[in-house]
């Protein structure tokens, strides 16, 4: 296969008349989202040239996937934006994308104008209307190769400015190849998308579906607030497989959502994100003995995951979950600061992965690109590898085992989160003089302590405007110094210390 549509045209050829995705709304057939697709891409082909992104400024929908694969038609690369973020968010977007292309719905159009974008604007009806132009299509096609870009998704930056992590086509068919295969995944299975679109978690959903006919249910945000709307909703559409973010399941069990129904058909629940609470995994165990459970560990740089731990039936054990294999194409290593491969057991070091689908790097920042992914020399060949940031020991039995960040980057609610991003957000606040955001484990809540005249409110509604939910601390506390460290830094240990 050359590229992703070769693979889409198979499985739309096998399952013509097979549901594709649905939504609460709507269903589309495998024939249908090819007659869309192709529609879309030549929609998008009539109005920018090839290779360039093509943002897409909406909640996600079924028909949203005619606009990605057309995408892909036109020679382009999809960019999914929530349109939900503060204004101020999707500026620093835009000014790394740099889009002369975004398509949205009517009802969004004021909310784009607000964030600055002046480039060109289509409704996705009015894309999915175009009349197709077999010839262009096809002239595209000649020229598509397995490098180009498929997707870019824009996560949290320590800089301040959102990171564009754009991914190859071939990166994603050889990663999804092996995620399938792995797991048996057939055209039978029914998969319950819970991530946005522009989570990489979803990825695995949707070409996991692409690739094999199954049939993909995406799950409104609104119902992880309402789990038994939420629960009612996965027996009725008779979803069989879960690849959601810890935090996702964790809600629902901590809700006691089990309690009042568990999803009857559901037989494979895959996790990542964040360390998987064993606590909330036994509850999950219990409801679903039969089902199979694994945690899923990799960052969106390498194209969804790296390593994959099939737990061996109910657990037992109150220590963490191992980070468990590499999938097949990849290799994960430990290195130290001076490159060197650490191999012994309880040495920490960070983690690195090499091999197949690395991502391409950082789009328009070639500087942070050739930061992370490196040339090492391993075993006395010289690969491309991505430093992952993370930590990772070996136990005495050689398993791999998450250790904590390297760095300020922390997993909360399921995204990535650069603490020094909600920093740079504070510290651009009237009254604050400076301040140190941390993660409290114990109570999974971001902690902020500043220095300042301004009052805790003030901060916390700046924030909303500047920043998702998710990146809001819960808590802000004021004080009377900032400590600094012998080399003047903010001594970030102290108040590590003051929340053990």
């Amino acid at each position: 296969m050359n590229c992703i549509l070769d693979i889409f045209e198979n499985t739309a050829a096998a399952y013509p008349e097979k549901i594709a995705v649905e939504d609460e709304a709507k269903a589309i057939t495998w024939k249908e989202l090819a007659v869309l697709s192709r529609r879309a891409g030549t929609g998008i082909a009539v109005r920018i040239g090839r290779r360039e992104p093509v943002a897409l400024f909406m909640p996600k929908q079924a028909a949203m996937l005619a606009a990605m694969l057309g995408a892909a038609y036109a020679g382009c690369f999809y960019v999914p934006v929530d349109p939900t973020q503060p204004s101020g968010r999707l500026a620093h977007i835009w000014s790394v994308l740099q889009p002369k292309l975004v398509v949205t719905l009517p009802e969004y159009e004021e909310c784009l104008a607000r964030t600055g974008y002046v480039g060109e604007v289509c409704f996705l009806a009015d894309l999915l209307k175009t009349e197709a132009d077999e010839a262009q299509l096809s002239e595209i096609r000649q020229q598509v190769k397995d490098t180009d870009l498929l997707y870019g998704i824009f996560t949290s930056g320590s800089t301040g400015v959102p990171k564009g992590i754009v991914v190859s086509q071939r990166a994603v068919m050889d990663f999804i190849g092996h995620f399938t295969t792995t797991f048996g995944i057939a055209q039978d299975e029914v998969f319950g998308n819970q991530a946005p679109f522009d989570f990489d978690v979803s990825v695995k959903d949707i070409y996991s579906c692409l690739f094999t006919g199954a049939r993909l249910v995406l799950i409104p945000q609104k119902m992880f607030s309402m789990p038994p709307v939420l629960l009612d909703y996965l027996c009725e559409r008779k979803v069989t497989t879960l690849v959601w973010a810890v935090s996702a399941l964790t809600l629902v069990s901590g809700l006691k959502g089990l309690k009042y129904r568990v999803p009857e058909y559901v037989h494979r629940i895959m996790f990542s994100g964040e360390v998987m609470p064993v606590k909330q995994l036994r509850l999950w165990q219990k409801a679903l003995p039969a089902a199979e459970f694994v945690n899923l560990y990799g960052p969106t740089e390498i194209t969804c995951n790296c390593t994959y731990y099939r737990l061996p039936g109910y657990w037992e054990s109150d220590d963490k979950l191992p980070l468990g294999q590499a999938f097949d194409g990849r290799e994960v290593f430990l290195m130290d600061e001076e490159d060197r491969r650490v191999d012994a057991p309880g040495q920490e070091a960070e983690i690195c992965v090499s091999g197949e689908s690395l991502a391409a790097g950082y789009y328009h920042n070639e500087e942070e690109t050739n930061r992370r992914f490196v040339q090492l020399i391993i075993d006395g060949v010289q690969k491309r590898c991505y430093r992952t940031g993370d930590l990772g020991y070996y136990d005495e039995g050689g398993r791999l085992y998450f250790a904590g960040r390297k760095d300020f980057q922390i997993k909360h609610m399921g995204h990535r989160i650069e603490l020094e991003e909600i920093e740079r957000a504070i510290n651009a606040l009237e009254g604050v003089e400076a301040n140190c955001c941390l993660m409290n484990e114990k109570r999974n809540q971001l902690i902020c302590y500043y220095y300042g005249t301004a009052a805790a409110e003030e901060i916390r509604s700046h924030l909303k405007e500047q920043l998702p939910i998710f990146m809001v601390p819960h808590k802000f506390y004021a004080v009377d110094s900032m400590p600094l460290t012998k080399n003047g830094k903010i001594d970030r240990g102290y108040f590590r210390d003051l929340n053990a």
